[in-house]
């Protein structure tokens, strides 16, 4: 396991990883998106984002609808598959 240090894991060291790496940014980002589409904590629905930001799309309610985790998972197999096709 990375971070690790004597048998231990090294949490400042993957904190200080996490956010040179634009992890910390990402997660606030889909926090805010789940806020906005008005999930709670714990709802195990998802904001699934209609147009990718990868694509251009943005994190305005419009752009946001609310699917279950399989539906998103799903959706999220066949964008993945067709980015391949495209390299």
């Amino acid at each position: 396991m990375p971070f690790m240090k004597n048998g231990k894991r090294d949490y400042k060291k993957e904190a200080a990883w996490n956010k040179a790496n634009g992890r910390v940014k990402d997660s606030a980002a889909r926090n805010k998106a789940r806020r906005e589409a008005g999930l709670k904590v714990g709802d195990p629905r998802e904001a699934d984002h209609k147009k990718p930001l990868s694509e251009g799309g943005s994190n305005d309610k419009s752009n946001i609808r609310i699917t279950s985790r399989k539906e998103n998972a799903q959706k999220e197999a066949r964008r993945k598959k067709r980015a391949a096709k495209k390299e």
